[in-house]
């Protein structure tokens, strides 16, 4: 049957799900306005860059100690509420961190606030996915773009509060209170009742049966044990993700003024080519999954930020090698939240848990990623170290598999 969305109120679900594009805006947002801020901080705790390193550190840390209880606290108080307090602590923990005396108190703050941020993303994600039900069809990749569209409006609001000159506490302190107040009103809109209300079921989770993780219905040991190595699988996408997003956050401009000798305003294009062609990837991603499915999607994805990017390590140029991390962005665009979208649909698991384990561990891979990198530049240059970029575009392709093969039909 698919009947879901015709006997549901469209102006409901329509108000949750700008509900829960404000959740992800906010998201986005918070953490943003403290990153500009980052150089002053530094600076004023008088800290080298070791120990700075260290504090900053404390953020994933946080995140990967706090996000396996994300699922239990979904599952006793609500993805929305679960997110909307996400939302408060992780906006108290930023202004701290920004007024902290101290590295050691700067650090813990940090820590407490990557803690909250986790749990505040493994909720809106479940709660988008609810929606998504609703509609019958893929909408969660517009709300990864709107977060990308939060992410930049915190940076500018950074910039724009230190143009005018405002005080750290001041800065932190009224960006946190407009967005907690933007999550706050949000809250009323989204989905009432329990994340696994069996109602919430809509047209995308029928005539699925034979593909994806839906064939894991053999019981016992054997059933369980699949499930297991799909989700692993599914970790490995999502991480693949982040690796290559984390490659243009932390190495691009260092590898385009360092190895190719690009002027300091031409090596951020790699960046911002990427992030760009990342969010045009998300904004378009919803109706290539709606036509081609999850599937389909990420092998493209992962062959064209394998080949993309392995033709620009291989012949470098500058053009050619911003036009490689811009193709690496739209390659990975969809990717995480298709494990995400999986995750949560694993027979055999608690509401909550499969997408809070793909977060989890997917935020390892962010921690881990950089000193890997490092490691292997230090070794074989950074040249050879960003050949995990189309490494993990094969590895989507071979690991595409565990996700839905069919397009979603209304």
């Amino acid at each position: 049957m698919t009947v879901d969305t015709e006997t549901r109120p469209l102006p409901a679900a329509r108000h949750a799900r700008a509900a829960v594009a404000v959740l992800f805006f906010t998201n986005g947002a918070l953490f943003a306005n403290l990153l500009p801020r980052y150089p002053q901080i530094k600076e004023d705790l008088a800290i080298g860059n070791g120990a700075y390193g260290l504090a900053v550190a404390a953020f994933p840390a946080g995140a990967i100690t706090a996000g396996l209880a994300a699922g239990l606290l979904i599952r006793r108080m609500g993805s929305a509420r679960v997110a909307v307090l996400g939302t408060l602590l992780t906006g108290a923990g930023i202004l701290a961190a920004g007024l902290a005396p101290s590295v050691a108190l700067f650090a813990t703050a940090l820590f407490l606030a990557g803690a909250m941020d986790a749990l505040t993303d493994v909720a809106q994600n479940a709660h988008g996915l609810r929606v998504q039900r609703l509609y019958g069809r893929s909408i969660l990749n517009s709300f990864h773009a709107v977060w990308s569209i939060g992410a930049v409006t915190g940076g500018l609001m950074a910039a724009g509060a230190m143009s005018l000159g405002l005080s750290l506490g001041v800065h932190l302190a009224v960006s946190a209170v407009v967005l907690v107040a933007a999550a706050g009103a949000a809250l009323r809109f989204c989905l009432p009742g329990p994340d696994n209300e069996p109602e919430e079921t809509g047209p995308e989770e029928t005539g699925r049966k034979e593909t994806g993780p839906e064939r894991l219905t053999a019981e016992g040991a054997r059933g369980t044990s699949r499930v297991g190595v799909v989700l692993a699988a599914l970790v490995l996408i999502a991480t693949a993700g982040t690796l290559v997003e984390d490659a243009g956050n932390s190495w691009a401009a260092l590898y385009l003024s360092d190895a190719l000798h690009a002027s300091a305003a031409l090596a951020a294009s790699g960046f911002i080519a990427l992030v760009g062609a990342q969010f045009i990837g998300r904004l378009i991603g919803d109706r290539l999954v709606d036509r081609f499915g999850q599937r389909a999607v990420a092998r493209a994805g992962g062959l064209i930020t394998a080949a993309g990017m392995g033709l620009a390590l291989a012949v470098p140029t500058l053009p050619g090698t911003i036009l490689g991390f811009a193709l690496a962005g739209f390659g990975v665009a969809t990717l995480v939240p298709a494990a995400m979208h999986e995750a949560d649909a694993l027979p055999g698991l608690k509401p909550g848990s499969g997408l809070t384990i793909v977060s989890w561990l997917m935020r390892l891979g962010f921690l881990l990623s950089p000193p890997i990198v490092g490691q292997v530049a230090d070794a074989a240059g950074l040249r050879t170290g960003l050949l995990v970029i189309p490494a993990a575009g094969v590895l989507v392709v071979l690991l595409a598999g565990v996700l839905q093969a069919r397009p979603r039909r209304d």
